[in-house]
């Protein structure tokens, strides 16, 4: 094809203006970099999203099996029944209380959860999280009466206790007295300490055994729900388990999944994630400005050559075609610098993680990562559309000019 032949001759030759040749140069460099600045936030998006899922999973389960407006008691049937439903790895009733907690220099809110260690394991991650201790160290020696708790980083921190230290658990559902309601002072010694990642968690929560905790608590053998692990390629489905749990066990229970308990905060970082990407994109459409100006003065510089093309039979869509190859070799060039750019950056900063975050702000210590295939593909198609559509004025500018216009 000539055309070809001719846009790239246009494109190699040195033009009588040099500013036709430098506006190209920085229309191809603002493509790059709009790529590239696209591909590394989208990453860091995403990878804040994943790394926020799988924290927040470490700590919670996938689906939480509940009872409205009162406690579970027949828990072990209704969790053997949890686990004959498509789709369940596994199932453990929990209990918990909102308390105060004391140490040697002071004292803390938090929440206590009380968990079957047994079956515990096959649905949350703390066994994976513990730092210190392990989570079969809930249970206590047969003649050790005195109850035992696994407790945050920073909660433990706070307390300034470790392991084999003892705090004191503190309720304000005493008895009452004529003096008013006494609280109720439970000690325990703390057989481990976990880090989840997330300073909120890590700082307010404490785990014991399903019996220690309604023993503090003074109840009957009661639950206030099931935690519920499915597949990890059901992960994204767990709606529909959800749906599967309550056709099997009654609709008198109701099954939350862990997308829809954090809805509002996932539903903002795809918001924000859409919103960076339009931001960014405003990079892109700027470099396509650029090429606008440039194939316009390539057009007036080249008006003599369109009219001896014409003149020797050339068509209309013919020089349209030369002019739309050039802008399609920009934007081809930039692209694909961009792109390889955008994923050798993310790379960098996946591998050597010399970026850090502060602990007690972001659930990460470092920068995360995560780089989607379909972003990638998102980002490549849109700069070659938005590019693409920058020339096709140009072009149909060159193909409107008239030999004996130019030529007499």
């Amino acid at each position: 094809m000539y055309e070809w032949f001719i846009s790239f001759r246009y494109l190699r030759a040195r033009h009588k203006q040099r500013f036709i040749s430098l506006i190209s140069l920085i229309s191809v460099a603002g493509i790059t970099v709009g790529v590239m600045a696209l591909i590394v936030v989208l990453a860091v998006y995403s990878g804040f999203t994943n790394g926020l899922r799988d924290q927040i999973l470490g700590i919670n389960s996938h689906i939480i099996v509940q009872l409205p407006g009162g406690s579970i008691r027949d828990y072990e049937s209704l969790r053997k029944q949890i686990l004959t439903v498509a789709g369940v790895t596994g199932a453990t009733p929990y209990l918990y209380t909102q308390t105060l907690m004391s140490g040697a220099t002071g004292g803390n809110g938090v929440i206590l959860r009380g968990i079957d260690p047994e079956t515990a394991k096959g649905v949350i991650k703390l066994e994976k999280q513990m730092i210190r201790g392990s989570i079969h160290d809930l249970t206590p020696e047969p003649d050790n009466r005195v109850p035992h708790v696994i407790l945050g980083k920073n909660l433990a921190e706070e307390l300034h206790v470790k392991v084999n230290d003892k705090v004191r658990l503190i309720s304000s559902s005493g008895p009452l007295t004529p003096m008013g309601v006494i609280p109720k002072i439970k000690t325990c010694r703390v057989s481990g300490i976990f880090e989840s990642g997330m300073y909120e968690y890590d700082s307010s929560l404490a785990y014991m055994t399903l019996t220690d905790v309604q023993s503090f608590l003074e109840s009957e053998d009661i639950v206030h729900g099931i935690e519920v692990a499915v597949q990890e390629d059901e992960l994204n489905q767990a709606d529909k388990v959800a749906r599967r749990i309550v056709d099997k066990i009654g609709t008198t229970y109701i099954a939350k999944d862990w997308m829809s308990m954090n809805r509002n905060l996932f539903a903002a970082f795809k918001l924000e994630k859409i919103g960076m990407f339009i931001c960014l994109t405003l990079i892109i459409l700027v470099a396509a400005l650029n090429i606008i100006s440039a194939l316009i003065m390539v057009v007036m510089e080249k008006e003599k050559d369109i009219a001896i093309l014409k003149s020797m039979g050339a068509t209309s869509r013919s020089i349209m075609k030369i002019f739309f190859f050039q802008g399609l070799v920009i934007a081809f060039s930039g692209t694909i610098l961009g792109v390889a750019g955008g994923l050798g950056l993310c790379d960098l900063l996946a591998r050597y993680k010399f970026i850090e975050l502060p602990s007690h702000v972001y659930p990460m210590s470092t920068l995360p990562i995560k780089v989607l295939p379909m972003d990638v593909t998102i980002v490549a198609i849109s700069a070659i559309v938005i590019t693409l559509a920058a020339t096709i004025y140009p072009s149909w500018k060159a193909s409107q000019v008239h030999p004996g216009e130019v030529l007499s």
